[in-house]
């Protein structure tokens, strides 16, 4: 999730340590790196707030682009770890035995529905992956002629930070294996997200409107996914 630095009044420098201390009170440990990039970007994971900010920028410039989005990573940081835990939940009391972390065992969702087994951690990628191997084909020809762009290759990876990205020049559209965590229908928004970027190689006003135009209700699908830091390309 990228944020674009909006130009406002600038706190002094010295008021970066109690940014820190309030991102670290909440569990957030503050990363920032200097970049070839045109505005301060932040991404949001598990526990690391990570800001990216162009070489011309202050240190001024910097902390009050942070000053500025600090409410808004605190509370986002919680949404993004109660979402985490929707796809590797504990089992109920009832089952605790079967829980214990001596066995490591975790309660399963599949498109988007609790199921009534439990897998390793290992077994349960792999089972996703099987789901999601399924339904891609069937998923990509239904997609492909609705944006009018078509993927030379689909495939599936297991990634911390993204639920899809895209390779426009090889024409290579990669999903995550956690996708079958959630409704199809945000693997379907995925796809489309992916297959427009074969159009625009950004995520320009022009992009947005050619998700939207194939997929109408797509904001929906992706605020269901927006409350991870795994990112779209």
């Amino acid at each position: 999730m990228r944020l674009n630095h909006v130009p406002s009044q600038t706190p002094p420098l010295d008021d970066h340590q109690p940014l820190r201390r309030r991102l670290a009170e909440a569990g957030i440990a503050l990363e920032i790196t200097r970049k070839r990039v045109k505005n301060i970007n932040f991404r949001l994971r598990p526990h690391i707030l990570s800001v990216s900010a162009p070489h011309y920028a202050s240190d001024k410039q910097v902390m009050a682009a942070l000053a500025r989005r600090i409410q808004w990573a605190i509370a986002q940081h919680a949404v993004l770890l109660k979402r985490q835990s929707l796809i590797q939940s504990p089992l109920p009391d009832s089952h605790s035995t079967e829980s214990s972390p001596s066995n490591n065992l975790s309660v399963i969702r599949l498109w988007g529905q609790r199921q009534s087994l439990t897998m390793s951690e290992t077994e349960r990628i792999n089972w996703y992956r099987r789901e999601l191997q399924q339904v891609m084909p069937d998923l990509f020809a239904k997609w492909q002629p609705i944006v009018g762009a078509y993927a030379n290759e689909m495939r599936i990876k297991k990634m911390s930070t993204r639920w899809g990205s895209c390779n426009t020049r090889a024409k290579r559209i990669w999903l995550s294996v956690y996708l079958p965590a959630y409704p199809i229908e945000c693997t379907e928004y995925v796809i489309v997200h992916e297959l427009c970027h074969l159009h625009h190689a950004n995520h320009s006003t022009a992009f947005w409107n050619q998700v939207k135009h194939a997929m109408p209700d797509y904001k929906r699908w992706h605020d269901m996914l927006a409350g991870k830091s795994i990112l779209i390309d």
